[in-house]
């Protein structure tokens, strides 16, 4: 009893919480100098008739002793203390998961253990059911249900729910891209006017769909067909343009990103990532930027 504490603050502890005799005599003197459950023991008579009934579990060694939290937990809920103790470890080791904040939310408090007694019978991972969770989530079933959340065949379920998600997914990003094309378009024929095709070897056009921008970007093997350009050009942040020549109008040359509210190239690039030649930088500077942005005014008034 006296391991750690030193006689005097012993003394003044025992003083103020004539309790721990009471604790000593049933031979638990870990507990007898814990303040939370000396106070516990003057308040609760129940509790000390449990103390008596599982004193024997509660008689360990120096060091291995159940915490306080695990033996108020266990008073509490009527459970071992053996298997809260393993309950709040397991659920301690699972906070570090990322799966953690998704699957406490259908599993609150002592309905975790139902759910690490689940996956331990199937002989399942958490990520395993992190990914059905996830499907079911998506499709809005009721989680609130028992036989949704712990399914009897979850590997079953667990296919139906992934392969019913992939489906709906597709459905929605097909969605998504006739949407962004459309906008896309929209956007491409507002801004035609900065569009140039006037004395000069070379021509510049406005990108009108975002698979012009794909096969610009594998023509010239540069990102303008990824990174999310033609999320930007729908949303009117940055505007793509094709620079080429007159000669061969339909041959991928030069590409540029072009800034509505700045008024400025963002980005110009040959195949490659190459800096354009100074013919090439001397019509995009000096004639077509210029034209650009007198026309970007006149669509702005």
């Amino acid at each position: 009893f006296y391991k750690g504490r030193d006689i005097i603050s012993y003394l003044r502890l025992y003083e103020k919480y004539p309790q721990a005799e009471y604790l000593l005599k049933l031979g638990l003197s870990p507990y007898a100098e814990k303040v939370t459950i000396l106070r516990k023991v003057a308040k609760d008579k129940k509790f000390c008739k449990w103390l008596i009934r599982n004193r024997e579990q509660l008689n360990l060694p120096w060091g291995n002793y159940y915490t306080v939290p695990v033996v108020l937990e266990a008073y509490k809920t009527g459970r071992t203390l053996r298997e809260v103790k393993d309950f709040k470890f397991r659920r301690e080791t699972f906070r570090q998961q990322n799966h953690y904040p998704a699957i406490l939310e259908i599993f609150k408090g002592w309905e975790l253990k139902d759910y690490f007694d689940y996956i331990a019978k199937k002989e399942i991972s958490d990520g395993l059911y992190y990914d059905y969770l996830r499907a079911c989530q998506h499709l809005g079933i009721d989680m609130t249900k028992r036989e949704n959340r712990l399914p009897k065949d979850f590997m079953r379920m667990h296919d139906l729910r992934i392969a019913q998600f992939k489906e709906q997914k597709a459905l929605e990003d097909a969605k998504k891209r006739e949407e962004l094309a459309l906008k896309f378009s929209s956007v491409a024929e507002k801004y035609l006017p900065l569009q140039h095709n006037k004395r000069s070897a070379f021509i510049c056009m406005i990108a009108k769909t975002p698979s012009e921008l794909v096969k610009e970007g594998e023509y010239l093997h540069h990102c303008v067909g990824s990174l999310n350009y033609e999320r930007k050009f729908a949303d009117e942040q940055s505007l793509i343009f094709f620079i080429r020549t007159k000669e061969n109008p339909d041959k991928p040359f030069v590409t540029v990103e072009y800034s509505i509210a700045s008024h400025r190239i963002l980005q110009c690039y040959g195949i490659y990532n190459t800096k354009p030649n100074e013919d090439t930088l001397h019509y995009i500077n000096k004639i077509w930027l210029p034209y650009a942005n007198k026309a970007l005014k006149q669509i702005a008034a």
